[in-house]
């Protein structure tokens, strides 16, 4: 089974540094893909996402999401970190690291993690704009996205 790194946290990731401990003197990958979801300002009407999290649930979700992915395509390595608590416009959310011989295993896997980290991860997402806050609603696209994979 390829090493799996999964890590919930307030504070903010170094891609570079992730990637780096994932490839760290191995031989067998060539191809890595990244994926890096920040927060979007939404035209200027969003300030903040504020994440919550029931800490232990979440990082096991991630794993088993992991542990499928890495059991459905041939990949070397994973991560996944995804923050929690109050993330500025323009701040990162979420980094998914996947390693592999080749490049389409790293790409599917990449994919087939992000559609169910928006689905299945047990996060809950306020957003606070200018004058007021509200929870996010499960988006419809992101479901019908994760559908493919079953």
């Amino acid at each position: 089974m390829a090493p799996i790194t999964v890590r919930v946290q307030a504070g903010d990731f170094d891609i570079a540094a992730e990637t780096a401990r994932l490839t760290a003197g191995r031989r067998d990958i060539g191809a890595v893909v990244t994926f890096t979801g920040v927060c979007r300002d939404e035209d200027g009407r969003l300030a903040a996402l504020e994440l919550e999290h029931y800490p232990g649930m979440a990082e096991a979700e991630i794993g088993r999401i992991a542990t499928d992915a890495a059991g459905r395509w041939p990949v070397n390595g994973i991560t996944v970190i995804h923050r929690h608590g109050m993330i500025r416009a323009g701040e990162n959310i979420v980094l998914v690291i996947t390693a592999s011989a080749h490049r389409q295993a790293a790409f599917e896997a990449a994919n087939f993690l992000m559609d169910y980290l928006k689905t299945n991860a047990p996060f809950w997402k306020k957003e606070h704009g200018s004058e007021s806050a509200g929870w996010v609603e499960a988006d419809a696209r992101d479901d019908h996205a994760a559908e493919r994979w079953k």
